[in-house]
C-alpha cells in the first residue's frame, strides 16, 4: 500500500504499488474490482472484492475506494488497519462490469460506494472520448459524499462535458422510481451504468426501463453474466477459492435447485455433474432461483451431518432476493 486516503468519515482509498513483475498481471479496465485478502482469525484470511476507483488512462496506481459498513468484517478491518507500506495479497483484476467503448454519452447512477467503479468510468470517459458524461449520485447526505472535490474538479475541467447532480436524502429523502425517472429522462439515449445499494439499483433499473431505454444499454453492477464466485466474495461471503479458473474444484459447490452455466469446467466429470457438483469460480450467475451449498470441500469429502448452516441474503436486482445456504465449520474448511 503506497498510501491511505481518508475520503469520508466512513471511507478510505487505499493506492497500491504493484511490483513490476506484475504489472502485466494487473492491467485493469475501467469498472473492474480487486479481491483482497483481508486477515482473520477465525479462518486465517477471508477475501473481499473491492472496486477500481482509479482510471486505467490518467492514474499510475490501482486505488480501490472502501465504505465502512456495520457488521462488515472486511471493510472495518481495511479502514481500522490499512495504512502505507502495508503488503497486502491481491488478485488480478476481474469483472464485466466495463463500458464496451469509451468514446459515447454515459448515464451513471451511483447510489452510496457504488460511486466508486463510477469515477473509474467518469475519468476514462472524459479523458478517452468525446461524448457527455451524466451523473447522478444519492448520499445520505453532504459529509456522505465520497469524491466530493475530484468531482468539483472535473466538472471545472470538463464544463461542456460533465454533469454531476447530487441527490442527498437529508434534504430530499430517498430517491424513489419516478424521481430517478424524472432525473434520467433527458439521456433515455445514453449508455447507462447503475451501482449501489439493491434498492436504490431496482429503483434505477425500473427508473430507465419506464422511460424507454434498451436493455442492451442497462448495466448494472450484479449483471446476470456475472461469475458466482464473485458474487460471494463481494457480498461478504468467505467462499473457498484457489486458481479462479476452474481447474482445481476447491470452489466445487451442490446447486440444490435452479439453473446455472458453467463457462469452463476441467475438473469436473460428467458423474460429478450429474451428481449436482459445479465449480463457483467458472460459473455464471444463477438464471432461477437457485439454493447453493458450498461445501467447502474436495469432491472426496463428505459435508459433516452436523454442519452448521448459515443462511445470507445475497439478493440482486436479477435473483429477487433469493439466498444462498453455505456450511461454516471447520470440518467444511479442510480443503480451503
Amino acid at each position: 500500500i503506497a498510501e491511505v486516503i481518508d475520503e469520508t468519515a466512513d471511507s478510505r482509498s487505499l493506492v497500491f504499488e504493484i511490483p513490476e513483475d506484475a504489472a502485466d498481471k494487473f492491467a485493469y479496465a475501467p469498472g473492474q474490482y480487486l479481491t483482497l485478502r483481508i486477515p482473520s482469525d477465525r479462518t486465517g484470511s477471508v477475501a473481499r472484492c473491492y472496486s477500481l476507483s482509479s482510471s486505467p488512462h490518467i492514474d499510475d496506481r490501482l486505488t480501490v475506494t472502501i465504505k465502512r459498513t456495520a457488521n462488515g468484517y472486511g471493510s472495518n478491518w481495511i479502514c481500522d488497519n490499512a495504512h502505507a507500506g502495508m503488503h497486502m495479497h491481491v488478485l488480478a483484476p476481474s469483472g464485466v462490469f466495463v463500458p464496451r467503448e469509451l468514446d459515447r454519452d454515459f448515464l451513471l447512477l451511483a447510489g452510496g460506494s457504488g460511486i466508486t467503479p463510477m469515477m473509474a468510468i467518469c475519468k476514462s470517459a472524459l479523458s478517452q472520448g468525446s461524448g457527455k458524461v451524466v451523473l447522478i449520485y444519492a448520499n445520505r447526505d453532504e459529509q456522505s459524499v465520497i469524491f466530493g472535490a475530484a468531482l468539483r474538479e472535473l466538472a471545472a475541467k470538463y464544463p461542456d462535458r460533465l454533469t454531476v447532480i447530487h441527490w442527498l436524502e437529508s434534504v430530499q429523502g430517498l430517491p424513489s422510481l419516478q424521481s430517478l425517472a424524472t432525473l434520467a429522462a433527458p439521456f433515455a439515449g445514453h449508455e447507462a451504468f447503475i451501482c449501489g445499494p439493491g434498492p436504490f439499483m431496482d429503483a434505477a433499473q425500473a427508473a430507465l426501463t419506464g422511460n424507454g431505454m434498451a436493455d442492451d444499454r442497462v448495466h448494472v453492477s450484479w449483471p446476470r453474466s456475472t461469475v458466482l464466485l464473485d458474487v460471494l466474495l463481494a457480498k461478504g461471503l468467505d467462499a473457498p477459492f484457489s486458481c479462479r479458473e476452474g481447474h482445481c474444484m476447491t470452489c466445487a459447490c451442490i446447486l440444490k435447485n435452479g439453473k446455472v452455466r458453467m463457462l469452463v469446467n476441467d475438473a469436473l466429470s460428467q458423474n460429478d455433474i450429474d451428481d449436482g457438483y459445479i465449480l463457483a469460480d467458472r460459473m455464471a450467475r444463477v438464471v432461477c432461483a437457485a439454493a447453493l451449498l458450498m461445501t467447502a470441500t474436495t469432491l472426496i469429502t463428505p459435508v459433516p451431518a452436523n454442519a452448521e448452516v448459515k443462511t445470507v441474503d445475497v439478493s440482486t436486482p436479477v435473483d429477487d432476493g433469493r439466498q444462498l445456504e453455505v456450511h461454516t465449520t471447520a470440518d467444511c474448511r479442510k480443503a480451503e
